[in-house]
């Protein structure tokens, strides 16, 4: 008997969780080895492990809590990885040197697994003086580029990429290039970007006043807050983002705000975190807890979620001890506070199992109900660690039930606070769940809406085949075991049918008892006015929100996926999204068109020749192979590795102009040479002009220094069809879709939030 309630989900354990030898033979034989795998390693931190293992396993048994994919994948795998999800550096110093260190913390952290955020506020806008230098400074979008790149260079643990967030303040002189840098489609690319929109600034937004943009004491220029305001609905309205962080309300209401400042959120802004601070991931699963789902009595049992929330919060303490880390800092910052966020999955299929339509008042007050009662539960079993273990070294109680939180809290747990202390500084936050959703069984992800109720997708098979799967929702199917074919309620509502202020309306019930904050796209319709999608935003900010991330499908951000429309209330189904898990070579033509290039470095005896081979996809050229050769045999080795790795990259498809940039910023410690009245700092940054040069001429970029035009897999489209927005760059699927912030591929699962 198989735990998996579907197909995909055992092939996402497999492909993602399951411990192998480097070989791909499996170690972990089922999915109760994996649990008890976990189990084991958490329980080992404890005085008395034998008698905790089995409880921690009995919580993980049959996906009742979930634990992030990273603790689910890495724990007691002796791996160097971090078990936590997520990280924001430290506060980036407004000087060279200082930017650089940032620059190697954030490669060492993101080599290991960690998504990051970074607030770029500090660095001085554009244009202003740089002292001792007699030069102006490039501001902090320059800086990000550098990021970007470094971002694509480095591969986190798990073959997947860094994930960044980049914020920067309403204030910020440089504010209105950074609401506007992601248009350019080939900048950014490893960014998500927020505005830390503070109350004095929405205030002057609701009285039309005027704003000053202002750097280190000097006013730089003053705007309309609501005109600022307006560029950046505008933005987000049409390309997604930036997202806003209303980052008064964050450090007010923040358990800690005595000891720290956040001005910064990690990739998918549930985690509000101070510099270096670094937080955990975990998900009870309430649709596991419902029983006599769709029937009269049917309820989520307290007392079981009780049980399971303290046992989920010793877990995510141990693993504070239990993790490694990439810098010592963030370690130290961990010890410190002992931060976790613990959240929900599967909320939108419980409230469907006890017959309440998500969005209608009643299920937002049933969810403030349960996010009440796991908050008091997650405090409480924190109180008991901090009576057994200690309270967190940084605890100060008359500071923290000061805060703007814990005012809030129930007068049985304050007193407990006062008492004996408290074990974790933050306890709750609601996470993007996707794969681990999906992995549960399909429930409904994190405190989103039902996406869809049913799609279909081709999993591929170890002998490399693919079937086609189809995927349901958790409630939609358990609602078919009882009742066969019947109509779906009318309390049934999914992500393409939702109204908005639905999921405003949602969000806010849900944040007053979530002390971190949460990730949830609220999906607009494509053809929302412009007025009514800001007043999401000003809803968001007036209900308590802490953030506010929305998606409107068009032409630049893609389609949602597609919704059927029936009488008989069918589930929904898509067009069979490929389910890609490493992006496949482009296969090669018997012939190519190319071009050859003479390359004469100065001082060089002899020159080298560069080829470039094109293939043609639906009448667009674009790059498939280079080689490299020249008769100077000191060039023998390099120009082989480039010639295997520069093909090995085209051919993978998607954005490659990233190469251009890469090779042209190569310097050679000994200097560069002036070639054509341009200063080129090495061979290698040459070699990278004449690519540019060539992807130019053939149409794949615009033009020099100006990054990929478009995807040219983007404008490929079915006669008659509308266009589908930019393709997956690991499968080249159109599956690309807002998912909790994220753009994710529904095909591949590639997310750049990683």
């Amino acid at each position: 008997m198989t735990r998996f309630a579907a197909p995909i989900a055992e092939q996402i354990w497999d492909i993602k969780y399951r411990l192998k030898e480097a070989d791909g033979t499996p170690i972990d034989g089922s999915v109760e080895d994996t649990w008890h795998r976990i189990a084991r390693s958490l329980a080992e931190v404890e005085k008395d492990p034998a008698a905790w293992e089995p409880k921690f396993f009995a919580a993980l048994e049959d996906f009742k809590y979930l634990p992030a994919g990273r603790i689910t994948a890495g724990a007691g795998t002796a791996r160097s990885v971090t078990l936590f999800n997520c990280f924001v550096m430290g506060t980036v110093p407004d000087n060279m040197g200082g930017i650089f260190d940032m620059l190697k913390e954030a490669a060492l952290t993101m080599q290991q697994g960690g998504g990051i955020g970074y607030d770029f506020s500090t660095i001085r806008p554009k244009g202003a003086d740089v002292k001792g230098v007699a030069a102006d400074a490039s501001g902090p979008l320059s800086f990000m580029d550098v990021w970007d790149a470094m971002c694509r260079t480095i591969m986190s643990a798990g073959s997947r990429r860094g994930a960044m967030m980049a914020t920067m303040r309403c204030d910020h002189p440089d504010i209105e290039d950074f609401i506007t840098a992601k248009q350019d489609p080939a900048r950014l690319r490893n960014f998500n970007l927020s505005v830390l929109a503070t109350d004095p600034f929405m205030e002057a937004v609701k009285a039309d006043g005027p704003w000053d943009l202002i750097f280190d004491g000097k006013v730089y220029k003053t705007v309309q807050a609501r005109d600022l305001w307006n560029q950046m609905m505008r933005a987000t309205y049409d390309y997604a983002e930036p997202g806003v962080i209303f980052i008064d309300r964050i450090n007010a209401m923040n358990n800690l705000s005595y000891c720290e400042t956040i001005a910064a959120t990690n990739p998918c802004g549930e985690q509000p975190l101070p510099p270096y601070g670094a937080c955990l991931l975990g998900s009870i699963n309430l649709a596991r807890l419902v029983g006599q789902p769709f029937e009269a009595g049917a309820a989520l049992d307290e007392a079981a979620l009780d049980d399971l929330v303290a046992t989920a919060v010793r877990m995510m303490d141990n693993v504070v001890d239990a993790s490694r880390f990439p810098l010592e800092a963030q370690a130290q910052e961990a010890q410190a506070k002992r931060r976790i966020g613990l959240g929900v999955t599967g909320l939108a299929d419980a409230l469907l199992m006890v017959g309440l339509r998500y969005g209608s008042d009643e299920a937002a007050r049933q969810t403030e109900r349960w996010l009440h009662r796991i908050a008091r539960a997650a405090y409480l079993a924190s109180v008991e660690l901090a009576r057994e273990k200690g309270p967190f070294p940084l605890f100060n109680a008359e500071k923290f039930l000061a805060s703007g939180h814990m005012r809030d809290m129930d007068e049985d747990v304050r007193a407990a606070i006062a008492e004996h202390g408290i074990r974790n500084a933050l306890l709750t936050s609601i996470a993007p769940t996707g794969t681990i959703s999906l992995y549960a069984g399909n429930v409904s992800s994190g405190i989103e809406p039902v996406f869809a109720y049913s799609y279909t997708r081709k999993v591929l098979q170890k002998d490399g085949s693919r079937t086609e799967e189809e995927v349901t929702d958790y409630a939609v199917q358990m609602w078919r075991e009882k009742f066969g074919d019947a109509d779906l309620p009318d309390y049934f509502v999914n992500a393409q049918t939702l109204a908005p202020l639905d999921h405003v309306k949602m969000q806010a019930a849900a944040q007053k008892w979530v002390d971190s904050s949460i990730s949830k796209t609220i999906n607009c319709p494509e053809d929302i006015s412009f007025d009514a999608f800001k007043d999401v935003y000003m809803e968001a900010y007036e209900t308590g929100c802490k953030g506010c991330t929305t998606y409107r499908p068009n032409d630049v951000t893609g389609s949602v996926l597609s919704v059927s429309e029936s009488s008989d209330n069918a589930p929904e189904a898509d067009s069979g999204a490929d389910v890609v898990y490493i992006s496949e070579p482009l296969d090669r033509p018997q012939a190519l068109e190319g071009n050859t290039y003479k390359l004469k470095w100065p001082d060089s005896e002899h020159a080298i020749y560069i080829t470039i081979n094109d293939v043609v996809i639906n009448g667009h050229r674009r790059p498939f192979e280079v080689f490299i050769n020249s008769k100077n045999m000191e060039h023998f080795a390099w120009t082989v590795a480039l010639t295997r790795m520069i093909s090995a990259v085209f051919r993978r498809g998607g954005d490659v102009s990233f190469v251009v940039e890469e090779l042209k910023a190569v310097f050679d410690p000994r200097g560069g040479a002036w070639m054509a009245g341009k200063y080129v700092p090495s061979i290698l940054a040459a070699i990278g002009g004449v690519i540019e040069t060539h992807l130019v001429q053939i149409g794949f970029i615009e033009g020099e220094g100006m990054g990929l035009k478009t995807d040219p897999k983007a404008e490929v489209m079915v006669a008659g069809e509308r266009p589908r927005g930019p393709a997956c760059p690991s499968c080249g699927q159109y599956d690309l879709q807002m998912v909790e912030g994220c753009m994710t591929c529904m095909s591949c699962g590639y997310s750049k939030c990683g």
